[in-house]
């Protein structure tokens, strides 16, 4: 989704990059959460019924799909998610499904010409890194098998980082479940600002043939546990690229807020957040 964002001077420490701070007007895009392949104008009502919208709304299009074990928004422009967001117990998180027994597919219910392709990340160097993990959805075969739809992927660094250090973060939060009633997750991709020349660039790769799919500075998960009534909520960003496994996992532990800031979105916001306490002040953030 192309969006126009207004850098803050001030920047923000995000493990070894500095990000500035973002602003961003909220989007009064209200979408049928019911299907995939949307009426857009009807969706915006009255926001169409104008001279300049006379034959029709240009978008942009979050394409919303809600699966088993996970819900995504997914970006049309950048052919990766906006955000994948997960609900684990120790319940849900129980199951037999092997993904030995999953293939990575395309998802058929974004449109062609704005779908992430198998071929794209075909000698790309990158791994097609999981949001949602297959791990978080062994609850059955169909399940583990929406893990590998390439709506819930993005271009990840392999050695180091999706198979390293990123792995070691999504068992972080699999293991919450057993300190917290219940766990929620968002997941997704950044696309951070660097410094040259005292100037600031937003530079990224983009993969495929002809190029498609964008390849992310940066991952986040957002963290929200709830144990009775009290809740705590934290954050990491973390640079994709390979992360030494002696990196303490605090080094990427940062206020929710720059996320907010950078990606666009605003987590958890039926909370009242000066009521929760931060994550890492009820537990050691850190991997066994």
């Amino acid at each position: 989704m192309f969006r126009i964002l207004a850098v803050v001077v001030a920047s923000i420490s995000i493990g070894a990059s500095a990000v500035p701070a973002l602003s961003q007007a909220n989007d009064p895009y209200i979408f049928d959460l019911n299907s995939p392949q949307l009426d857009v104008r009807a969706s915006l009502g009255d926001n169409t019924d104008n001279e300049f919208l006379k034959y029709g709304y240009p978008g942009p299009v979050s394409d919303f799909l809600l699966r088993s074990r996970y819900a995504t928004s997914f970006n049309r422009a950048l052919r990766n998610p906006n955000w994948v967001a997960e609900h684990l117990t120790l319940a849900n998180l129980n199951g037999t499904a092997d993904r030995s027994n999953a293939d990575f597919k395309e998802d058929k219910d974004i449109p062609a010409m704005f779908r992430a392709h198998l071929k794209d990340y075909y000698r790309s160097g990158f791994d097609r890194g999981h949001m949602c993990p297959a791990a978080d959805a062994k609850k059955d075969d169909q399940a583990m098998k929406e893990t590998f739809l390439l709506t819930n992927m993005a271009p990840q660094v392999g050695v180091g980082f999706n198979r390293n250090y990123w792995a070691y973060l999504e068992a972080f939060v699999r293991d919450l479940t057993t300190s917290f009633d219940d766990v929620y997750c968002i997941s997704g991709p950044l696309y951070l600002p660097v410094q040259e020349d005292g100037k600031w660039y937003v530079k990224y790769q983009v993969i495929g043939n002809p190029p498609n799919v964008a390849v992310p500075t940066h991952f986040f998960k957002v963290v929200l546990v709830k144990q009775g009534s009290n809740f705590s909520l934290g954050a990491f960003a973390l640079p994709n690229k390979a992360i030494d496994n002696s990196t303490p996992l605090a080094d990427f532990d940062v206020p929710v807020e720059t996320v907010e800031k950078a990606a666009g979105l605003v987590f958890f916001d039926k909370l009242e957040r000066t009521s929760v306490t931060p994550l890492c002040s009820k537990i050691k953030c850190s991997f066994k």
